[in-house]
């Protein structure tokens, strides 16, 4: 199963069809992978509900007995992709821990979420509900996982206590985020490996 897929499997509309009966999840399942996908492609202005229910292969009223909007419809969505991604890697000492992280990073940003990401964060600025709804992407659990791997790394005496009160953990995911939002120079490997061994780690390392 692919992330995509993982993503996008369950998907709680806001509404019930009338009479009680009760509406078919792999549509949803559908609809959200067409969200996604014209998202990505099309930018949030771009994302109609024609569109999505093109792609999805649904009528439109599918859509609308679901969702009464196009927020209501991608605040749905994000809920999923929001639903935490990132795992606590234990490979037995801090740079392998900080290498495997920050390469989930870069794997989320280049997947078929990334792309649909990249494109609903143009609209944020001026919609107090998407911000509110941002607030649940992938990278919101990002605090709770470098703490795990950083008071991993405290025990084994590779860094000494209080060494995640500077700006070391969100020097990673900022330098990649600007590449990835911004710049559009490359995120691979080499980027993760230098990135953990000329900038993170010395931070973490500084008494």
């Amino acid at each position: 199963m692919t992330q995509c897929d993982e993503m996008v499997r369950t998907v709680h509309p806001t509404r019930t069809r009338a009479g009680g009966r009760r509406l078919d999840p792999s549509r949803d399942a559908a609809i959200a992978a067409a969200v996604l996908e014209v998202l990505g492609r099309n930018g949030y202005a771009g994302l109609t509900m024609d569109a999505v229910a093109l792609a999805a292969g649904v009528g439109k009223a599918t859509i609308y007995r679901r969702w009464s909007s196009k927020a209501e419809l991608l605040l749905s969505v994000v809920d999923v992709v929001g639903a935490p991604v990132l795992e606590v890697p234990d490979t037995g000492g801090l740079r392998g821990d900080l290498v495997t992280l920050l390469s989930e990073v870069v794997e989320l940003f280049g997947g078929p979420s990334g792309r649909a990401l990249r494109s609903l964060f143009g609209a944020v600025v001026d919609d107090p509900v998407l911000q509110e709804g941002c607030r649940r992407l992938p990278l919101a659990d990002w605090d709770a996982v470098w703490e795990a791997v950083l008071a991993r790394a405290v025990e084994r005496g590779e860094v000494p206590p209080g060494a995640g009160e500077s700006v070391a953990p969100e020097v990673g995911p900022a330098v990649l985020g600007l590449r990835w939002l911004v710049t559009g120079r490359p995120l691979d490997g080499a980027v993760v490996t230098e990135l953990v061994d000329r900038v993170v780690l010395p931070l973490l390392r500084r008494r």
